[in-house]
C-alpha cells in the first residue's frame, strides 16, 4: 500500500533530527505531546523524509481518531487490519496516530517489534503510553520524542510575522498551537478554537480515561493552577485552601488529579532543587501550562513571562528546576549535559527594590555558571556584576537556539 504524504507547514529540523538516526532501526519511535501540538503533521514530516530517500517505500498510516478506523478497538482488530495492508514480505513503514485508543495496543507492538521486519512509529496524547506494560514489554526497544507547542521563532515563521513587540504579545496571549495558522489571529476567534481543545483534553484525555467523578473540582483545579502560574503549590496547600472555601478534598485526591493533568501534557510540574547540594525537594512545586493560549483562555494573563521562559527551555531540551538557595528562590535552574544556567524572570525592573531582589538572588549563588535576568524592559541589556539582563524577545530568538 502506498500512502501519499499531504502538504503541511513543517516544524524546525530539531525534532526530525532526533528521529533520523533511528529510521530503519529496530526501535519503535514514540511521539508524545499534548493534543493538537502537531503530532500527526510531525509523523507526515517523517514520512516525507522516508519518501524522499526511498521513493518506493511502503507506508501504512492509521489515525485512530478518524472514523474509517473506528472499528479498530483492540490489538486483535489492529492486527487483522495490518494483515490486510501488509501483502508482501518487504519492509513497511507503519505509522499509528493516537494509539492509546486501542485496547492492549502494546501486544501488537511487541509482536511487530519482535519480528524485526517493519519500521514502526506511534504517537499518543498521554504520558501513560509509556508506563505500565508497554514500558515493561519494550524496555530498551523504543525511543521517545516529546513534541511541544510552537516556539516563538516557529510562531513567527508559521504566521509569516516580523519580529516585533506586537508579534510577541500575540504569541504571549494566543499561544503556539500549530492549527492557529488556519485562523485569523484575533482573541475571540482563537479562543473559541482553544476552548474546544480544552474540552477535548479535559473530558477525553482525563475524565473519560481516568473515570473522573468530580469534574467540577477538576475544572476548579485547572483554573486554580492558571491563576497561580509561577507560584509554589502543593497538594496540601490546595486541599487547605479548598477547606477554607468549605470544599473538602483530600491531598491524595488533589495529587491524583494533578497527575492526570500532567499525563495529558496539559500542565508541567517543576520541582525545586537546592542550588548548593543539588538535592531535589519533595515539598512545593510550580506548574506551568504546555500552551499559553490554553492557560489564557481560562483566566486573564498574569505571570505569563515565567511560563513562556519555561516552555522555551523545555523546547530546547533543558531539564528545568526551581532553585532554592537558603531563603532565596531562583525562578529556574536549567541543565543540559554539563551546562547549567540560572534565570530570574521579571515583568519589568521598575525600582531599585525590584532590581536588588532579582539580581541579588542570582548574585548570592557563588559559582561561575551563567546567570540571567529576563524581563520586558525595552532597555534590557548589559549586566550587573556578571549577571546579564536580557529582553525576553532576545532570549527567545537568539539565546540557546538549536
Amino acid at each position: 500500500m502506498s500512502f501519499k504524504v499531504p502538504s503541511f507547514m513543517p516544524r524546525t529540523e530539531k525534532y526530525l533530527n532526533k528521529v533520523i538516526p533511528f529510521v530503519d532501526k529496530n526501535l519503535i519511535k514514540v511521539v508524545l505531546g499534548q493534543r493538537r501540538v502537531g503530532k500527526s503533521y510531525f509523523l507526515f514530516e517523517i514520512m516525507g523524509f522516508i519518501k524522499k530517500n526511498k521513493s518506493q517505500a511502503q507506508i501504512i498510516y492509521l489515525n485512530m481518531e478518524l472514523i474509517e478506523f473506528e472499528h479498530i478497538k483492540t490489538y486483535l482488530d489492529l492486527s487483522e487490519y495490518l494483515k490486510t495492508q501488509i501483502k508482501t514480505e518487504e519492509r513497511h513503514y507503519i505509522f499509528i496516530d493516537e494509539i492509546q485508543d486501542v485496547e492492549n495496543f502494546e501486544k501488537i507492538l511487541r509482536s511487530l517489534q519482535a519480528e524485526g521486519v517493519h519500521d514502526i512509529y506511534i504517537s499518543g496524547s498521554n504520558a501513560f503510553l509509556l508506563s505500565g506494560e508497554l514500558s515493561t514489554y519494550l524496555s530498551g526497544r523504543y525511543i521517545e520524542i516529546h513534541l511541544h507547542t510552537l516556539s516563538y521563532s516557529e510562531f513567527l515563521r508559521f504566521h509569516k510575522l516580523e519580529e516585533s513587540n506586537k508579534s510577541f504579545l500575540l504569541y504571549l496571549q494566543l499561544g503556539g498551537l500549530p492549527f492557529l495558522i488556519n485562523l485569523e489571529l484575533k482573541k475571540e476567534i482563537v479562543f473559541e478554537y482553544i476552548n474546544s481543545i480544552y474540552a477535548a483534553i479535559l473530558f477525553k484525555d482525563i475524565v473519560a480515561r481516568h473515570q473522573i467523578r468530580n469534574v467540577a473540582f477538576l475544572e476548579s483545579l485547572v483554573k486554580l493552577l492558571a491563576d497561580g502560574t509561577g507560584s509554589i503549590v502543593s497538594a496540601k496547600s490546595i486541599s487547605d485552601f479548598l477547606k477554607s472555601q468549605r470544599t473538602d478534598i483530600s491531598p491524595n485526591v488533589v495529587l491524583n488529579y494533578l497527575s492526570h493533568l500532567e499525563q495529558a501534557f496539559f500542565v508541567n510540574k517543576v520541582t525545586r532543587m537546592e542550588i548548593m547540594g543539588r538535592k531535589q525537594l519533595e515539598v512545593g512545586q510550580k506548574y506551568y501550562f504546555e500552551d499559553l493560549g490554553l492557560r489564557n483562555s481560562l483566566i486573564d494573563m498574569g505571570k505569563m513571562l515565567e511560563n513562556i521562559v519555561y516552555l522555551h527551555l523545555k523546547i530546547r531540551d533543558y531539564k528545568v528546576f526551581i532553585g532554592k538557595n537558603g531563603e532565596k528562590e531562583v525562578d529556574f535552574i536549567a541543565e543540559k549535559g554539563d551546562e547549567r544556567i540560572y534565570i530570574q524572570v521579571a515583568y519589568q525592573i521598575e525600582s531599585d527594590t525590584t532590581r536588588d531582589r532579582e539580581f541579588g538572588n542570582l548574585l548570592a549563588i557563588k559559582d561561575n555558571y551563567p546567570k540571567y535576568v529576563i524581563s520586558l524592559d525595552e532597555g534590557a541589556s548589559g549586566n550587573v556584576q556578571g549577571v546579564k539582563h536580557i529582553h525576553i524577545r532576545d532570549f527567545l530568538l537568539n539565546t540557546y537556539e538549536n
